[in-house]
């Protein structure tokens, strides 16, 4: 006992020298924006907005195949009916991307543009285990909730931004930006449907920020009662490998040493078996810091001083496997190519490697670390796939609006930067300079992440409405005169 007292005075001790995160200063709406907050017809607009969801669900954009240019043709002709000309480039047969803008008065523009971006393909669903008349093409709206797939990964977010794009042209708002409405195909699989507008469509674009998928609003995520919007602004890279293992082919019923399924299993138990230090991005900090500020306390002592929570709360983080993976460039065994007969021996087996590699890590460094873990000149490795990870700053003006109304004075709400786990197509913008934010405006519960990709998808109307709101309004900040 006398051992763990004096552990804890330590700490104390050290955390009290140690410097806190100060409390981030909700910023002021521009003038220009606040007046128009309230233009909107708020009851009309929320009606609209969770029907044009609805039809946008119905439209059968699964990938694959994807035929995304249903999609775009779709959101082609609500802009139509507004009078907001838009166009559609297909980066395959079928693979449609949209492009739709708003412009400044000439003269007026101060700022590169905004985009409002998303992917309109949904992965593919088992419908016969859906509710009755609530599968994934149905778009039913069923006890406060619009179903299918799509309604939150991520066709929700592409109506919002379809709405505010249809409102600011309504409210004939003056801008001083041009507002991009962009919906691409294939992010699901290949995200060849940015990379195409991004290679030979940059000039419709241009964009200096967007928002994205990448972050949302958890309940309880940190501390009980509280809600925190994660704000993604980095992302982690990707390395995709084929390992092959190579030995002498034989029958089943004799083991024998050197033989291609042993060498990869081997393998396979090397790269488990690493031990790597964990890295803490400086978003996990700022995102502890404003959870703190809010909760307060003995907690909001800890969470507010990076080196508490490196000691006390690092290693809850290392628990859950989504928030360890943001700490490790990660190696995850997706699958198995090479079984021929179960009495048969192959001379080849391979494993599907995905990897995924830290901001600041070259997926080419993390293959020398992987090729020298394994060493064995009977592995052979093939790339698959390889992309950086990358960041955007959190210290922006289109950052702190999103965060502003995504709380919207609400108690026990906050919004901080986080580091994805993953990647979205917003990697492939940031590479053109652009300053790329994750923000889905809806506010759910862990078990109801399990939607995404899942069976049942839905997302409430509560949560359309509201987040159609918060991201109109940041909009506005950001781009109106």
């Amino acid at each position: 006992m006398r051992r763990v007292a004096h552990a804890a005075v330590a700490w104390l001790a050290l955390g009290l020298a140690a410097c806190a995160i100060p409390a981030r200063p909700t910023a002021a709406s521009p003038p220009g924006a606040a007046r128009l907050y309230d233009a909107v017809d708020w009851e009309k607009a929320g009606d609209e907005v969770v029907l044009r969801l609805q039809e946008y669900l119905r439209v059968d954009t699964t990938n694959p195949p994807g035929n995304e240019t249903r999609g775009a043709q779709y959101l082609a002709g609500v802009l139509a009916a507004e009078g907001i000309k838009s166009e559609i480039f297909e980066s395959a047969p079928g693979r449609g991307n949209l492009v739709a803008r708003l412009d400044p008065a000439p003269g007026e523009a101060t700022m590169g543009p905004l985009c409002l971006f998303s992917h309109m393909d949904v992965v593919t669903a088992e419908a016969d285990r859906w509710p009755k008349g609530r599968g994934p093409l149905s778009g039913a709206l069923h006890d406060g909730y619009i179903w299918g797939r799509g309604a939150l990964d991520m066709k929700s977010l592409g109506a919002l931004e379809l709405e505010t794009l249809v409102w600011l042209a309504r409210l004939k708002v003056p801008l001083r930006r041009s507002v991009i409405l962009l919906a691409v195909a294939d992010e699901e699989s290949t995200s060849r449907g940015v990379q195409y507008m991004v290679d030979h469509h940059w000039d419709k674009l241009g964009c200096t920020h967007s928002v994205n998928e990448g972050g949302i609003g958890i309940k309880d995520l940190l501390l009980p009662g509280q809600t925190v919007y994660t704000i993604s602004v980095a992302e982690k890279g990707t390395l995709w490998l084929k390992m092959t293992a190579h030995g002498e082919a034989g029958h089943g019923s004799t083991p024998a040493p050197g033989r291609a399924p042993d060498r990869l299993v081997a393998a396979i138990n090397k790269l488990k078996a690493r031990v790597d230090e964990p890295v803490v991005h400086p978003a996990l900090f700022e995102l502890a810091a404003r959870a703190g500020h809010d909760a307060g306390g003995l907690s909001g002592f800890v969470l507010t001083r990076p080196t508490l929570v490196e000691m006390l709360v690092l290693g809850k983080l290392l628990e859950n496997p989504a928030a360890r993976a943001t700490l490790f460039n990660t190696i995850n065994v997706t699958g198995f190519e090479g079984m021929k007969e179960p009495n048969v021996i192959p001379g080849e087996v391979s494993a599907t490697l995905d990897c995924r590699v830290l901001p600041g890590t070259s997926p080419w460094d993390w293959f020398h670390e992987i090729k020298k873990t394994v060493a064995d000149e009977h592995i052979s490795f093939e790339v698959l796939d390889a992309h950086g990870g990358n960041e955007s700053p959190w210290d922006d003006p289109f950052f702190a609006a999103l965060a502003k109304h995504a709380v919207d004075g609400r108690p026990h709400v906050v919004a901080a930067p986080a580091l994805s786990p993953g990647y979205t197509d917003s990697l492939f913008l940031r590479n053109k300079g652009t300053r790329a934010y994750g923000f889905m405006p809806f506010e759910i519960t862990k078990e109801e992440l399990l939607y995404f990709h899942g069976r049942d998808e839905r997302v409430s109307v509560a949560n359309v409405k509201r987040g159609f709101r918060s991201l109109f309004r940041a909009v506005l900040d950001v781009s109106a005169r």
